[in-house]
């Protein structure tokens, strides 16, 4: 271990006991202070709360103030009209990963989606991949070498932050796994440069999956299983409520999942147990513990091969992909298909796995000090056990019309722990009311990643042909420890009751030490090595309520990530300075017609500058600078109480600049995974019978994209659609049950062959979406 990373290690630890010491001094004392004065009760947050918001503007300090002069029992409960009362687009929801202010989605200064579990149910997402792909703008893709990958307003994989409960892991294309929404309460998604709250990585937005919270009240228990026919089956249980221990409130969740694929011999095993606990211990202090436990296994599919339309003959297909395309065993493809043989053919060894075990545990407490002033700290470990045993690379050989087989076996064993501390001051500064948050956050993570690639591997016709096994490895291993420490301060000054100034500053530091070894156990050339950055990045913004239900926001954002775009492979030999990222946004944010319609609008120019870019064969290229600019629409209206009406499009100018190569320039070119176009609208009717009955349509569009920097190769646009009905069945027949949902659904309903990704590492074969399936669910609550 070098000398910097103990130093390092030691001031982490440090930092941590200075922490536990104030909390442990300073919470005796404030205990004392609540029997001496009674202060108003800290507001736990149940599932509901995060469509609940505090009072703004002049009127929260007087609430406050008063509150304060009150005793504890007594002190009423601030309230804003219709704050908790739920809209079309969700926008009364309070978005921690989108600021630390305790705002709404419609006070903050950017464009923000809270997608309820609620909707997820409605819709029938079953994946988070599935979520995204219903917001507004958002693309996902699930490769195996990097599942759960995401594109947004021109930036994808990890240029976008994925987060579980606000805490960041890692990078996206490292970390990230397929994950069932079961287990979930909501995934917030933040769009554009968004390091002041989630930190480096950050370019394009951040995504944060949130777990169900225990709720205080009588237990209320829920069930939902499903079947599809691909044969895939999920399952989940979930209970939460008030114990018989005065002040404990609990959630617990289990489900289970098998998503069959399309491919032959491809699926997916999911399992996902978690609980929390809260524990009011006064009504000035919460305390809290949550533990999760998530497990994948995969047979995995990487895509159909890339072929010569010559070859394909009558099997080639057509609205897929066209271009022409020289593979990366240097076969000169020209214009491009895929073979209409190869939809359901999978190309991986027999022996292939795809396994990760993840383990949470986190904790914490909210402590209210002072009328005015909170502490809110949380303590969390993660722990991960990853492993891929593939083949991987699928490129077709014109010389030999064959398909030229690549196998790679990578595992992680990763450890994080970290703190995450927040102190709240509301006050009154010459009349106004502000709100400023102060955030200190530390985390130390351990990273080993042994590793075999084989690049020889093998070749197999097109069809019909002996999968194989993988055969014997030769192991060579990586390691990353990384330490980050950031300070951030966000503050909110109410000028009016209608407008308000808001921005934030974070300052960070992030130690990197990598080394890496032969199959022989001998340090490489130029490792092991040690690199620190320490980016300041921020932003600034406002909101002004026009009229009551009108807001209209702008912002300027700033973001930073390694240039390299991946902090846990950084090579010595590369660059390795901050890329930066800058945005202008504004925008307007509309609830009207007695919170029966909704609609946003925003616009925005991002510019990211010394950028890295991905090119086949895991190397990378300098690619300047990357401009995106666009604009998004969002709307969802209820006419008459049983018709409702949604829908969004987002339009993105992405390219990059300065793109210059020995060979060549892909300047002016589009990033891969980048629509220019992503449409989606849905409309349901519901009959009010004895068995009231909702029919339903979804409907999606997504534009041409490239598979790589080269632009030579597009994946078409295609159009997809899924129509569902369900029926809610009295609890007369169900005694047990107080309320019990069957639903039938149509996914891809057209059978529409299209495709959905393609990862840049794999040039030579396309991700393709899902054929028709039929699908019947039950939901039980009780």
């Amino acid at each position: 271990m070098s000398s910097s990373h103990i130093v390092r290690l030691r001031r982490f630890l440090l930092a941590s006991a200075a922490l536990t010491s104030f909390v442990a001094i300073d919470m005796p004392a404030a205990l004392a202070q609540q029997f001496r004065e009674p202060l108003p009760p800290v507001e736990v947050s149940p599932p509901q709360s995060r469509k609940q918001t505090k009072p703004a503007g002049r009127d929260a300090a007087t609430v406050r103030r008063t509150a304060a002069r009150r005793p504890a029992v007594a002190a009423p409960k601030p309230v804003v009209p219709n704050a908790s009362a739920p809209t079309p687009l969700n926008s009364n929801a309070i978005a921690e990963s989108a600021s630390r202010l305790g705002l709404t989605v419609r006070e903050t200064p950017a464009t923000v989606e809270v997608i309820s579990a609620e909707t997820m149910r409605e819709q029938g997402y079953r994946t988070v991949s599935d979520v995204a792909q219903g917001a507004v703008g958002v693309t996902a893709g699930d490769n195996p070498a990097e599942p759960s990958a995401f594109s947004m307003r021109g930036f994808t994989n990890s240029q976008i932050n994925t987060l579980y409960n606000g805490i960041k892991i890692g990078p996206q294309n490292m970390t990230s796994r397929i994950m069932d929404t079961a287990n979930l309460e909501a995934v917030e998604i933040l769009k554009g440069p968004a390091s002041l709250i989630s930190g480096e990585g950050a370019a394009g937005g951040a995504i944060n999956f949130v777990s169900r919270q225990p709720h205080t009240g009588p237990i209320r228990n829920e069930a939902d299983f499903s079947w599809d026919s691909l044969n895939s089956f999920r399952a989940h249980y979930g209970s939460g409520g008030s114990t018989n221990v005065e002040g404990l409130d609990y959630r617990f969740d289990v489900s289970r999942s098998t998503l069959n694929g399309f491919a032959d011999d491809t699926n997916t095993r999911t399992l996902d147990v978690s609980g929390q606990l809260n524990y009011r211990i006064s009504d000035s202090l919460k305390v809290w513990g949550a533990i999760e436990y998530r497990e994948d296994r995969s047979k995995a599919y990487w895509g159909a091969p890339l072929v010569p339309v010559a070859y394909s003959g009558s099997h080639a297909t057509a609205g897929i992909v066209s271009g022409a395309y020289v593979a990366s065993n240097n076969s000169i493809l020209g214009p491009i298909t895929i073979d209409d043989r190869t939809f359901n053919t999978n190309y991986n060894v027999l022996d292939n796995r795809n396994v990760a075990q993840e383990v949470w545990l986190r904790g914490g407490f909210e402590l209210k000090l002072a009328p005015d002033l909170t502490l809110k700290s949380q303590a969390y470990a993660y722990g991960a056990e990853r492993s891929w045993f593939n083949n991987e690379v699928e490129a077709f050989n014109a010389a030999t019309n064959l398909v030229d087989r690549s196998r790679f076996s990578v595992a992680h064993s990763q450890r994080l722990v970290g703190n995450i501390t927040d102190l709240t001051w509301d006050a009154n500064i010459a009349g106004f009311d502000n709100r400023l948050v102060t955030t200190l956050s530390s985390s130390y993570l351990d990273f080993v990643r042994p590793g075999a690639f084989k690049p020889l591997g093998d070749s197999v016709p097109l069809v019909d042909f002996d999968r194989g096994f993988y055969g014997p490895l030769t192991i060579q291993q990586q390691t990353a420890r990384i330490d980050n420490e950031a300070l951030s301060f966000e503050d909110r000054l109410k000028l009016t009751r209608t407008f308000a100034l808001i921005g934030g500053l974070r300052v960070e530091h992030i130690g990197l030490d990598r080394n890496s070894t032969d199959p022989a156990g001998l340090v490489k050339a130029d490792f092991p090595f040690s690199k620190s950055w320490a980016p300041v990045t921020g932003r600034i913004g406002y909101t002004w309520e026009a009229v009551p239900g009108l807001t209209f926001f702008s912002q300027y954002a700033t973001g930073a990530d390694v240039s390299a775009n991946n902090i846990f492979l950084v090579a010595p030999t590369q660059n390795l300075d901050l890329t930066t990222a800058r945005t202008y946004e504004t925008g307007v944010k509309h609830v009207l017609w007695d919170n029966r319609a909704e609609w946003s609008f925003s616009a925005y120019d991002i510019l990211r500058k010394n950028v890295y870019a991905a090119a086949g064969g895991m190397q990378l290229n300098i690619a300047g600078r990357q401009e995106s600019k666009g604009v998004e629409l969002a709307g969802s209206i209820r006419p008459i109480e049983p018709l409702r009406l949604w829908g969004n499009i987002a339009y993105v100018d992405a390219r990059y600049a300065g793109y210059d190569f020995a060979g060549g320039s892909f300047s002016g070119n589009t990033p891969p995974n980048v629509p220019r176009f992503v449409a989606n609208a849905g409309a349901s009717w519901r009959f009010s019978t004895a068995w009231p009955v909702e029919v339903g349509i979804t409907g999606r569009h997504v534009g041409d994209r490239y598979n790589t920097d080269a632009n030579t190769v597009t994946m078409n646009a295609y159009t997809v659609g899924d129509v569902y009905a369900f029926v809610d069945i009295p609890k007369t027949v169900f005694n047990a049950a107080d309320q019990a949902r069957l639903t039938f659904r149509v996914r891809n309903f057209t059978d529409k062959r299209y495709a959905i990704w393609g990862d840049p590492f794999y040039p030579n074969q396309i991700l393709l979406g899902a054929p028709r399936t039929y699908e019947i669910s039950a939901a039980f609550k009780w």
